[in-house]
């Protein structure tokens, strides 16, 4: 059985080699690492990319100009077979999750830069083939970024605002093999919990907190981003941000997963995209609208027990209210800070 050692090991030295290099040394680094079919899914205005040399010079050139002196801190890092259905089970794919932190000192994206620490969230995935990276789904919060910087991208959110943190537990960067059964325990408790949000049951036929009870445990926090922030325990989940997202759209469809992988009491999945739906109005103080839109989605988990315990969530908001015709990014990061 494998232990994914080999696999971690390619992603540690990867992360060893990029955090260590400097901005312009990012297209050597990426490009000794990937394959030559290098396929990069991102957030808006990044989107997908293709090839190293594309990625490194659109994506880390950038980034590590922007944020100079950048670490990243790790709050979760695992390892695991694909267990979307079909023919993917023999991919292996190693995701981590944390910040990349460095001193804001350059623009970006036209965020205007502060000259103080910022920190970037963000999860990924990487598919690893013949020793190489072939596939890298990297999502961030850029909101949350402009937010360190002044900006106001959106209106009030219902959670709160954080730079949030890892597992309470801080056993999320797992290193070391794990006893595969606890992975599997992880697995059923996420498949337990996406089967039964599908329902998505009128309040009237079942109050909401009842089904929440179902899958994850009373103390559970709920770790969104920004745009719509961090809740704790089931009823105030249930009320700052489950109970307005479910009545804020229709037309639900969930289009699956890419890549879904657990080890341990972790497990994750990303797609493109998970979700489309349409806004009903409300939802972030944004109006109604008869336009479908995508939502590009990471979902980390933390397992206690039998069921879900902490749940750290990305969303491409940025992507999903252009589509609805709003350019949040370019309305704002421009905008000087008063």
């Amino acid at each position: 059985m494998n232990d994914f050692q080999r696999e971690k090991s390619i992603i540690r030295d990867f992360y060893i080699a990029m955090d260590g290099a400097r901005a312009d040394g990012a297209k050597n680094v990426l490009s000794g690492t990937a394959t030559p079919d290098y396929r990069w899914r991102g957030f808006h205005p990044f989107n997908e990319l293709n090839g190293a040399e594309t990625v490194a010079e659109t994506f880390w050139l950038p980034l590590k100009t922007a944020l100079t002196a950048m670490q990243r801190r790790l709050d979760i890092f695992m390892a695991g077979n694909n267990s979307v259905e079909g023919d993917s089970e023999a991919e292996i794919w190693v995701a981590s999750m944390g910040h990349l932190m460095g001193l804001f000192d350059k623009p970006w994206l036209g965020i205007v830069p502060t000259g103080k620490i910022a920190m970037l969230r963000y999860a990924e995935f990487h598919r690893i083939a013949d020793d190489k990276i072939a596939e890298t789904a990297m999502y961030f919060d850029i909101p949350h970024l402009m937010m360190q910087a002044g900006l106001n991208p959106f209106p009030p959110q219902t959670g709160a605002h954080l730079v949030q943190p890892g597992p309470m537990t801080h056993d999320g960067v797992m290193f070391a093999p794990q006893p595969p059964e606890e992975g599997r325990k992880t697995l059923a408790a996420i498949d337990y919990m996406v089967n039964d949000l599908k329902t998505w049951k009128d309040s009237k036929e079942e109050p909401l907190v009842d089904e929440l009870r179902r899958s994850w445990n009373e103390d559970m926090i709920w770790w969104g981003p920004a745009g719509i922030g961090a809740t704790f325990t089931i009823e105030r989940y249930a009320e700052q941000h489950a109970g307005p997202f479910r009545a804020g759209f229709k037309d639900r469809i969930f289009n699956g997963h890419v890549a879904y992988i657990a080890e341990g009491a972790y497990g994750g999945f990303f797609g493109w995209p998970n979700l489309t739906l349409t806004p009903t109005g409300g939802f972030m103080g944004m109006p109604a609208s008869e336009k479908p839109g995508d939502m590009r989605v990471i979902d980390m988990y933390r397992r206690d027990g039998d069921k879900l315990t902490e749940n750290w969530i990305f969303i491409d908001l940025l992507h999903f209210w252009m589509m609805q015709g709003v350019d949040i990014l370019g309305r704002t990061a421009k905008v000087p800070r008063t």
